[in-house]
C-alpha cells in the first residue's frame, strides 16, 4: 500500500498536475480546488476523503477504513514532498500516457491489498458488489463527470488529455488487481479424450474433468475434456491438442475469477 500510494503521488506530481492533466474522483476535485485556491494539494486530498472513509468504515469494515486512511496520508505527504521536483516531460500526451500507467498501477496496488486512495474508489468497491461493472469501470464512470467539469477550469484540450490518461489508468487498475496471469476455460471434444486429458495433466500440470455429452445431430455419446489454464499456458495447450488430435473441437473462453476446487498447478518434469 505504501508503494501504491507513492506511485500515485509520482503520477500526479511528476506527470499529470504540472501539465494540467487532472486525476478523477476526489483527487480530481482536489486538484481543481488546489489550482483555484493556491492551497497545497495534499490538504484537500486528506480532508475531502475523510467522509468517504467513514462510509467505508460503516459499510466495508475497520480494516478497509484504516488502510485507506494510511494510503491517503502517504499520498498527501508524497504530493507535498514531490511538488518541488521538476516535471519529467512537458508533452501533455506523454504525460497522459505515462502518468496514467503509473497512477493506475498505484491505485490498483492499494485496492488489491485492501484499501483505497479516493472516495470514488470506496464507492466503486461498494457498487462492485451490486453492479456488473469492474472497479476500474465504475471509477471511470465517476471520472467522466469530473473531467467534464475540469474542462471549464483547465480548458477542453487538457480535459481530452485527461480522458486519455484515465482510460489508460482504469485499464491498469483492472490489470493490477486481477493480474496479468488471466485464466481461461477450455472445452475439447475429441475421440481421443483420455489421451488428451492425460497429456494436459502430465505435460501442462493442470487438472482435467471429463464431462458426458451427446451430439445433437448424430445422437452419439461424447466426452468433453474440460480444464482451466492461464493465458501464458494457452499456446502450449493448443500445441498439445494439435499433436494428439488436429481435428478436435477446441473452445477457449475468458474467466473472471477462479476459486476452490483443485486449480493449483502440479509439478511437471
Amino acid at each position: 500500500m505504501f508503494l501504491g500510494a507513492t506511485f500515485v503521488a509520482v503520477g500526479l506530481e511528476i506527470f499529470l498536475v504540472p501539465n494540467k492533466v487532472i486525476d478523477g474522483g476526489i483527487v480530481g476535485v482536489s486538484i481543481i480546488l488546489s489550482h483555484l485556491s493556491g492551497i497545497n494539494l495534499g490538504i484537500f486530498l486528506f480532508l475531502l476523503n475523510l467522509p468517504f472513509f467513514f462510509l467505508g468504515y460503516k459499510q466495508i469494515g475497520k480494516t478497509f477504513a484504516v488502510s485507506s486512511l494510511y494510503g491517503v496520508t502517504i499520498l498527501s505527504i508524497g504530493t507535498f514532498l514531490l511538488h518541488p521536483v521538476p516535471v519529467l516531460t512537458d508533452d501533455p500526451l506523454l504525460a497522459s500516457v505515462f502518468g496514467g500507467i503509473v497512477l493506475g498501477i498505484g491505485v490498483g496496488l492499494v485496492i488489491r491489498y485492501g484499501g483505497a486512495l479516493d472516495g470514488t474508489e470506496a464507492l466503486a468497491i461498494l457498487l462492485n458488489k451490486k453492479l456488473p461493472l469492474s472497479v476500474g469501470e465504475t471509477v471511470m464512470f465517476f471520472n467522466l463527470f469530473i473531467l467534464g467539469s475540469a474542462g471549464f477550469v483547465f480548458g477542453w484540450e487538457q480535459a481530452m488529455y485527461s480522458l486519455i490518461a484515465y482510460f489508460i489508468a482504469f485499464k491498469m487498475i483492472d490489470i493490477t488487481i486481477e493480474g496479468f496471469d488471466e485464466t481461461k476455460s477450455v472445452w475439447i471434444i475429441s475421440e481421443k479424450d483420455h489421451e488428451l486429458g492425460d497429456a494436459i495433466l502430465h505435460r501442462l500440470g493442470r487438472g482435467v474433468t471429463y464431462l458426458h455429452g451427446e451430439g445433437a445431430y448424430t445422437g452419439d455419446a461424447k466426452k468433453v475434456v474440460f480444464c482451466i489454464v492461464t493465458r501464458l499456458e494457452e499456446a502450449k495447450l493448443k500445441t498439445i491438442v494439435d499433436d494428439i488430435d488436429p481435428g478436435a473441437f477446441l473452445a477457449i473462453g475468458d474467466i473472471h475469477d477462479v476459486k476452490g476446487g483443485r486449480f493449483k498447478k502440479r509439478n511437471i518434469h
